[in-house]
């Protein structure tokens, strides 16, 4: 689902795109390039589409400061189809039998959507996520879009079950891009480190305005300077 994709931090020609110092992105040929969003913690997205998907499926990538670090896909109802992390080349494929796949439907209908699915790496590493997204009732207006908050859980085990990532926060969904964005979020994993991050979105700049396609990020990148850098968890 995108919502947790967004929260687990993304080819050919995307990948010249990605270098550091690029100036603006260019979708695949066939895709367009629909939206950009300047978000907090040094972050830019690119979300686009493609003509020869299947109905519903939107795709994004996104940049920090040195350039991409994440490609990812989802279909209609925000299930995490596929998934490439720039770091490691590693590519993570949602594998279609599941419990309780992510329903973006569901949220919006009853306000809940709980989660119980596996994702597949090509290295043959299979991930176990459980958790659930609720709407809180509360719509905010960022840079003019309607958005509404939620809060959500999530518990990542590897195939013995053993716990590898417990995360929980607050992110945004639009209904009419039928996406999630990032918010806030604390989070553990199996080495004991903590996190906590905000990669709330600032800016939505559409084809025809200023930054359209802007792959350089704008918020809270001094403040990331002054900080010990760390390994950032694809999104």
């Amino acid at each position: 689902m995108s919502g947790l994709l967004t929260r687990l931090v993304l080819a050919g020609g995307m990948l010249a795109a990605g270098q550091a110092g690029a100036a603006s992105f260019t979708p695949p040929a066939g895709c367009t390039l629909n939206v950009t969003v300047q978000n907090r913690s040094c972050t830019v997205s690119q979300y686009y589409t493609c003509s020869a998907d299947p109905q519903g499926y939107q795709h994004s990538a996104h940049f920090g400061r040195e350039g991409l670090y994440h490609l990812s896909t989802i279909d209609a109802e925000t299930r995490w189809i596929e998934s490439q992390s720039m770091s490691s080349g590693l590519v993570d494929r949602l594998v279609e039998e599941a419990e309780d796949h992510a329903s973006f439907s569901e949220l919006l209908a009853t306000g809940r959507d709980d989660f119980d699915f596996w994702t597949q790496t090509d290295d043959g590493q299979r991930l176990h996520h459980q958790g659930a997204d609720t709407l809180t009732g509360e719509t905010v207006t960022i840079d003019g879009q309607a958005l509404e908050r939620t809060r959500f859980r999530l518990t990542t085990r590897d195939a013995g079950g053993e716990v590898l990532i417990t995360r929980e926060g607050s992110q945004y969904i639009s209904r009419e891009f039928n996406r999630f964005y990032g918010g806030t979020e604390t989070g553990s994993d199996w080495t004991g480190t903590k996190t906590e991050t905000d990669d709330s979105p600032v800016l939505f700049t559409f084809p025809g305005e200023a930054g359209f396609g802007s792959t350089t990020p704008q918020f809270d990148c001094d403040q990331l300077l002054t900080q010990i850098p760390q390994e950032r968890a694809a999104s």
